[in-house]
């Protein structure tokens, strides 16, 4: 079959149904990603013969003697497509995996209009560099389309990162309104002026142009025949219109890609939600061609760990096996099958015979604690570190301080409720996955979608019993994250199908897989009660929280604690409880996911002092003015924190003005009739800055002969912008800009450890320990050049081309001729500071439907001083957008532990249309322990969403909403009980 890729002539046969995508990235187009597999998510999207169409529903024979255009043909490195342009000007991704499906369709739409305009003055979308159009117009909107229209051209592109706000822009062509922000503190160590490309400035991501043409490189985007990893190198690497750039090849271990081509691992997965297995009858699938090797728990080392990733790994239960003779969830591997495709694996899966003895189950948390229920995990011993395994509760906290039922009693109102949160998914656009291989020295190689490298290394060693210098893990650029891959769920078995075959070998979760196998946000139940005297100061306050850990505890300690910690520590209270339980049932496992349990007890918390700050008839941001912790005052939660938690600033008291003003000034925007009711509503959030008990990071700083500083660093970019900052933050240090800078990342191989990038420490920990680097490369610098000149070092400055030292300017060939200059800089992550996140909403709710409408969205965000002020907002926007889809729509349902919703047409994340354009304000302050006065934020601004919406909601209808998602049946619902109440 002939046809023509990107302009390039292709003569291939695809197998019988095979689609398109999976034809396509055979023949080594790789801009075109896999998300779903299922039509919903676009990142597939090309054009066939000028349509766009998801290139995964495609048969591929279809496109015999057509013309196939992706993002790569839709312009080149030097002359990008103007919509490619936009989006880089724009900052229109974050982590990129699904912007090349995003660019094929607004340039479709674009090029279309063009083609099919009727009327000849009907401007276009303005070209890089041109004025752009009055955004009041309506050819600003779309160029040319109502935004109405193109919120529904561009509903199959999903983007879990951003808010769509920036996509929006570069679809236009216009900016949105930004005056709102005020300037950041000042980032420069000096006290002077933020320059362009340094810290403070809104530098754009480096691999920008490669993300617009979908040639940055993602962990399976490898050409077929590629034994060097030359293919995964960006062809146009160099600085590009002030960009820096990113290798994370590392000369002498250049190796980022498999010798040979991949064997392929598909897993069977457990019908029964708890069963012990008898026999695995396997000789049916090893007689298969193409079968390599058929993986049981018989193959497996019998070393008990969690897929859980933190710094101790003594923090998380020891309660998993790569593949376990007991089965406890649905879709828990029962065997895997190594072939030379993954249709020949999935054939071996097909072939396995299984004999089970079904176990009872148990799938509520409640019923799980009842002495009659089945026990999951009776057996392990203490060494797993299982709170009490005999009732089934993985960690629990018990805690008071103060006396609350005096507190209660000398209360004038007292509120009380249970508010539910859902079990939730990530939907990082890049699903779970690596490959693995032996070096040249025969050492274990995984490239993996991971936000742990150093983490997962570490654990592989444990588990197979192997030296740290006998395995690499590396990540190139991951698809997102969100705490999902704060997780080892595909590299055990990768390495396990290695070490037993020899051959490179691959794994890949499937969408569905997603749903099934990998981990989701803890189902919380919520149970509060607050009491607050006459002038609204709180008496007391008690939690009370069962957490669904699913059947394996992974991270449930840690998000269950630190659910219970910041979230009631950011109150001022004589009088506190805390009553936590994280249970195991026979569920999926719940894991890490943004807010790392936050979300779920705020949702709780913030409402009944909602409910409490109304019966005392006292405005909602006033009544948190009267109980917000202050500089002095302790952090109290199960008890008084007594770690290294302490106000490096503090912002809060600005967050709450800054978040109250926006809504009384209002946005213009009305609700569409007279009959949907109005409502406001608030709420705040605390999260400390760095996770506790150890956060570490080293980095080096290095200049290189031709002039330029390579930084290396740990850290793994998957949409947080670190690895901008980084270089940066560098650039400051340095004296130069960030075309002078080089940045290699997320490799075992590269520094001596890097916790990894959570808990919003990409910045505050890692950043830091870059910018110690630099600043010591500095002083070395000046050192050398003062000895070369024979000068004092206070007469030697830096410049853009070396250091001068008096009249002269020594370069990198005059600096480096009596040796390397390389510094090393490090962070431990302590001491801890804390941000601030305030949200509130205006909405408008349609009384005969329960249908909500947003019609202001605003954030007020303490991020100490704002390193990058395009990529924080960004980060602001996205964990909204995100914390939206919690609040409205996303339930993952199940039955009996099957999970129901596997796919992302019954999971509704946010689209285009569904996501408001928020407001972003920051606060004025500058942090004692972050790099240049920075605090983290990635995670917070997720966390005060969804009670700040259901706060709104009770604002407008009268009827307190208490479980997610709120949907307009839920909500229609509970109009209706309100009523007849």
């Amino acid at each position: 079959m002939k046809f023509a890729v990107d302009g390039r002539p292709v003569e291939v046969d695809p197998r019988p149904g095979q689609c398109l995508r999976t034809l396509l990235r055979e023949q080594g187009t790789l801009a075109v990603k896999k998300g779903c597999d299922t039509g919903d998510c676009g990142a597939c999207s090309v054009q066939l013969d000028g349509m766009t169409v998801h290139s995964c529903l495609i048969p591929a024979h279809r496109a015999a003697d057509r013309s196939i255009t992706t993002a790569a043909g839709l312009g080149t490195a030097d002359d990008p497509h103007p919509v490619q342009r936009r989006f880089v000007e724009h900052a229109a991704f974050q982590c990129g995996f699904c912007t090349a499906g995003m660019v094929v369709t607004a340039a479709g739409l674009e090029d279309g209009a063009a083609a099919h305009r009727a009327d000849p003055a009907t401007p276009s979308c303005p070209s890089a560099g041109a004025a752009p159009l009055d955004p009041t117009s309506d050819a600003a909107a779309g160029c040319g389309r109502s935004s109405a229209e193109l919120a529904e051209l561009m509903k199959g592109n999903l983007c879990r990162c951003t808010g769509y706000r920036v996509i929006a822009d570069a679809l236009t062509g216009t900016a949105t309104e930004v005056d709102q922000l005020p300037p950041p503190t000042t980032a420069r160590h000096d006290g002077g002026a933020v320059v362009e490309g340094r810290a403070g400035s809104g530098v754009g991501a480096p691999a920008g142009p490669r993300i617009v043409r979908g040639a940055e490189s993602f962990t399976f985007d490898i050409r077929p025949g590629d034994a060097t990893g030359a293919a995964d190198r960006p062809t146009d690497n160099g600085p590009k219109d002030g960009q820096y750039t990113t290798e994370q090849n590392l000369p002498g271990a250049s190796e980022v890609s498999p010798p040979t081509a991949p064997l392929h691992i598909a897993v069977l997965p457990s019908p029964h939600a708890h069963a012990r297995i008898l026999a695995i009858d396997t000789a049916a699938a090893e007689a298969l061609p193409g079968v390599h090797a058929v993986l049981t728990y018989a193959d497996a080392p019998d070393v008990p760990f969690s897929t859980a990733r933190h710094e101790l790994r003594a923090d998380d239960p020891d309660d998993t096996y790569v593949l376990d003779r007991t089965v406890r969830f649905v879709g828990q591997r029962v065997a895997a099958v190594v072939a030379e495709s993954h249709a020949a694996a999935r054939a071996g899966c097909r072939a396995l015979r299984v004999e089970y003895e079904v176990l009872p189950a148990v799938f509520d948390p409640v019923a799980a604690l009842a002495p009659e229920a089945p026990k999951l995990h009776a057996e392990k011993p203490d060494s797993a570190r299982i709170a009490a395994a005999e009732r089934n509760v993985v960690a629990e906290v018990h805690g008071e301080v103060g006396d609350v039922a005096a507190g209660l009693a000398a209360a004038a109102k007292v509120v009380r409720g249970v508010w539910h949160s859902p079990r939730g998914q990530h939907v990082h656009l890049e699903t779970h996955g690596g490959i693995g291989w032996l070096d040249a020295d025969g050492r274990l190689v995984i490239r993996c979608s991971t936000q742990v490298p150093f983490l997962v290394r570490d654990e592989l060693c444990q588990v197979f019993g192997l030296r740290r210098d006998r395995v690499r893990v590396f990540a190139t650029r991951v698809g997102g994250g969100f705490g999902a891959k704060q997780e080892m769920l595909a590299e055990d078995l990768i390495a396990l199908a290695v070490l037993r075959t020899g051959r490179p070998v691959q794994y890949e979760f499937t969408r569905a897989e997603e749903f099934t196998a990998a981990t989701s946000r803890h189902p919380m139940r919520v149970a509060v009660t607050a009491g607050a005297d006459v002038n609204g100061v709180l008496t007391a306050l008690t939690v009370e929280v069962l957490a669904d850990a699913g059947a394996y505890g992974n991270h449930s300690v840690g998000v269950m604690f630190h659910g219970v910690g910041e979230s009631v520590g950011v109150y001022r209270c004589a009088n506190k409880r805390v009553d936590a339980q994280a249970v195991y049932t026979n569920n999926i496992p719940s894991g890490a996911f943004r807010g790392y349990g936050l979300g779920q007890v705020i949702f709780g918390i913030e409402s009944a002092l909602d409910d409490l700050a109304r019966e005392l008839h006292i405005d909602p941001f006033e009544f948190r003015r009267r109980n917000v912790v202050v500089p002095g005052d302790e952090f109290v939660g199960a008890e008084v924190d007594e770690t290294d938690l302490t106000f490096g600033s503090y912002g809060l008291d600005q967050c709450i003005d800054l978040a109250e003003r926006a809504l009384l000034r209002g946005n213009g925007v009305e609700p569409p009739s007279e009959e949907w009711r109005v409502g406001t509503g608030m709420a705040v959030a605390m999260i400390a800055t760095i996770p506790p008990r150890g956060h570490h990071a080293n980095a080096t700083a290095t200049l290189l002969p031709d002039g330029r500083y390579e930084i290396r660093v740990g850290t793994a970019e998957f949409g947080n912008g670190t690895t901008t900052v980084h270089a940066q933050l560098a650039a400051t240090a340095l004296e130069t800009d960030t075309a002078a800078i080089v940045i290699r990342q997320s490799d075992t191989d590269l520094v001596g450890h890097d916790t990894g990038a959570f808990g919003s420490t990409g910045i505050v920990v890692a950043g830091k320990a870059t910018y110690a680097a630099a600043l010591e490369l500095r002083r070395l610098l000046l050192a050398r050049a003062a000895k070369l000149a024979g000068l004092p070092e206070h007469d030697c400055v830096l410049t853009v081309g070396g250091v001068r030292c008096g009249d002269e300017v020594f370069g990198a060939v005059e600096l480096l001729a009596d040796g390397e200059l390389t510094a090393h800089g490090e962070h431990a992550g302590t001491p801890r500071s804390v941000s601030f996140n305030v949200h509130a909403f205006r909405v408008a709710v349609q009384p005969d439907t329960g249908t909500v409408r947003i019609l202001q969205s605003v954030q007020a965000a303490d991020a100490g001083t704002v390193l990058n002020p395009v990529q924080c907002r960004g980060q602001v926007e996205g964990g909204v957008a995100q914390a939206i889809g919690t609040a409205l729509y996303e339930d993952m349902r199940s039955e009996l532990g099957v999970v129901t919703t596997q796919s992302l047409r019954h999971y509704h994340i946010p689209q285009f249309a569904d996501v408001p354009s928020t407001e972003v304000y920051f606060a004025d302050t500058a942090d004692e322990f972050g790099p240049l006065g920075a605090k983290s934020m990635s995670e917070s601004p997720y966390n005060p969403v969804a009670p700040a919406l259901a706060n709104a909601i009770r604002d407008a209808v009268g009827v307190r909403p208490d479980r997610l998602p709120m949907t307009a049946d839920r909500v229609w619902r509970a109009m209706q009980e309100g009523d007849r109440r």
